[in-house]
């Protein structure tokens, strides 16, 4: 077996372990999202030069139109799908290793129909706000993952096989509560409601950009603090209870980290499919990892993400694809790859 290298890194009372490799991958995750940027700051209607790009962003541009574009349509976009990818990604790998299955992600396991599920009932019952939308596919994505997490518990024991099983339940009956809502709605109500669960980072601002960023920035702490933790947990229940980690105590805050990433997600640009269950399988192959990869999966959604944004908006033939459905076609290719090569699932 290959020796993986590792290293401590002390802060004062704190110590940090990491791998070269692993550190290795960050950084050219990093390095992709950031060219992919440039890309998609001057993709449109109207195109920019990378040149054209640098200098509106920093400032020291003449061209007005071309800092009106970028800065005020093409950058909370950006920085939208940036942090939507990255909250996904994230999410997945919580998901995943809690499950101890590469299919435990939030969109498989319900967590996404649920909170389509909120949306669609402000749309066609209430005629409701944007912002109203928003906040109801936040509660009902919180409160679909409550429910998944009560009905999969036996013996006060949650994740594995059952997690997953019970999620792709209650998702299959959500969506059919969805049909009929949608058939229930007059014909405006639908198309609004098939818009934005088709999953969308059109006409995004910075409000959808600052809440993301915020609740972003606030769960990425408790997720790392709590990692090696969750690390552990992947050795087995008894095992990890030895090493004197409280098991259901550690799953709980773990879910409701990633329940809160993939209701932020939500919330700023839709249903995303498919972004969560690639992200962490992807940065744990590059990584070659035991661990769970919460950074390296966070990156490798984001640069998903952007991709896959790219790949919309170039298109040939004209086709203007929402994010969520480029995604759907990706990640289902995706899927069909890993049911048919993985051992594991």
């Amino acid at each position: 077996m290959k020796q993986i290298t590792t290293h401590a890194l002390r802060l004062g009372p704190l110590s940090f372990r990491w791998r070269p490799r692993v550190a290795v991958v960050c950084s050219l995750l990093m390095l992709t999202s950031l060219a992919l940027a440039v890309l998609l700051l001057g993709t449109g209607t109207l195109r920019f030069s990378a040149t054209e790009v640098a200098a509106s962003l920093f400032g020291i541009g003449d061209n007005a139109t071309a800092d009106l574009i970028i800065i005020r349509i093409r950058l909370p976009r950006l920085l939208t799908a940036f942090f939507v990818g990255a909250a996904l990604g994230m999410a997945g790998s919580i998901f995943q290793s809690i499950s101890r299955n590469a299919l435990g992600s939030p969109d498989i396991i319900g967590f996404t129909t649920g909170a389509a599920t909120g949306a669609i009932v402000q749309i066609i019952l209430f005629d409701a706000h944007p912002f109203h939308t928003s906040l109801a596919a936040v509660a009902s994505g919180i409160a679909t993952a409550v429910l998944v997490f009560l009905l999969s518990m036996k013996g006060r024991v949650t994740g594995g096989y059952r997690l997953v099983l019970v999620g792709i339940g209650v998702g299959a009956i959500l969506s059919g509560i969805n049909t009929v809502l949608l058939v229930m709605g007059h014909l405006d109500q639908a198309l609004s409601a098939q818009l934005w669960l088709a999953g969308s980072l059109n006409t995004r601002t910075w409000s959808h950009v600052l809440p993301a960023a915020l609740g972003f920035a606030a769960i990425v702490p408790v997720a790392i603090y709590h990692a090696q933790r969750i690390n552990l947990l992947e050795m087995g229940d008894d095992a990890a209870r030895q090493l004197g980690v409280p098991v259901e105590r550690t799953r709980l805050i773990m879910v409701t980290a990633a329940v809160n990433l993939t209701a932020i997600a939500t919330a700023a640009a839709g249903p995303i499919a498919f972004i969560a269950l690639a992200g962490p399988q992807l940065a744990r192959r590059l990584t070659r990892s035991s661990g769970v990869p919460l950074v390296s999966g966070a990156l490798m959604g984001a640069v998903l993400l952007l991709a896959a944004d790219l790949a919309s908006q170039r298109l040939p033939l004209n086709v203007g694809l929402h994010i969520g459905q480029t995604t759907s076609l990706l990640g289902g290719a995706y899927l069909l790859w890993l049911l048919t090569t993985s051992k594991k699932v």
